[in-house]
């Protein structure tokens, strides 16, 4: 469903990142597009027999250079998401198609706002066994060895900096995410094991979205 041609681009892409460069291979830019807008849906599809899925969405390849140091016009790479529909299934499914063995697949909670951050960070003081739980389950850690995100370099404010569970306290970012080898993303077989990626990662959604969807007293919010 990726070919080959469609990563040859991207890294090319990576080497000359201009805008004479990309306009004089824009065929080659759309063919890739239309590979990857095709890849979307089909996993799209999928979800929608285990998941309830809102909308897909695939990720402009132009950059913006307004607010940012990097001056450099287009994005390595094509990436997307997936909104799971509804207050009561929490999380994204996330990708990014991008050559070298730097694809990836998965997905959690890049930028919790302060009222769930904090919710999280009072569940995880309280009790962390069940994150522990969902993160050291064997096929977790098969697809995505660890839980992975930005943590703070000591205890966010109003907690203990020597609590058992500071581990989880300092967490800011609740991700998880699988490497693909470009012989894997070229593979006929690669929207079903995109699938079965962010099939894998369900468990750790639920548990996080009765966090989110509760009060500490485990009584619903919805």
């Amino acid at each position: 469903m990726i070919s080959k041609h469609s990563l040859d681009f991207l890294s090319q892409l990576q080497e000359n990142n201009n805008r004479p460069w990309f306009e004089a291979h824009k065929e080659d830019y759309l063919k890739t597009k239309r590979e990857v807008e095709t890849l979307v849906k089909k996993v799209e599809a999928n979800l929608n027999k285990v998941d309830n899925i809102e909308f897909s969405k695939l990720y402009r390849i132009y950059r913006d250079v307004r607010f940012s140091k990097n001056k450099l016009p287009y994005k390595g790479y094509l990436g997307g998401y997936y909104r799971r529909f509804g207050n009561d299934r929490r999380g994204s499914y996330t990708f990014d198609i991008c050559p070298n063995g730097k694809s990836v697949v998965g997905g959690g909670f890049f930028g919790p706002n302060a009222d769930d951050l904090l919710r999280i960070r009072k569940e995880f003081e309280m009790d962390s066994s069940y994150i522990e739980k969902v993160t050291q389950d064997p096929t977790f850690v098969k697809y995505f060895g660890e839980l992975q995100g930005v943590s703070l370099k000591t205890a966010p404010r109003g907690f203990d900096k020597n609590h058992p569970h500071i581990k989880w306290l300092r967490m800011k970012q609740f991700l998880a995410f699988r490497n693909f080898a470009d012989e894997e993303v070229t593979r006929k077989d690669f929207a079903d094991q995109m699938t079965e990626t962010f099939i894998a990662i369900r468990p750790f959604f639920d548990y996080m979205t009765d966090v989110l969807t509760t009060d500490m007293n485990g009584v619903s919010i919805l």
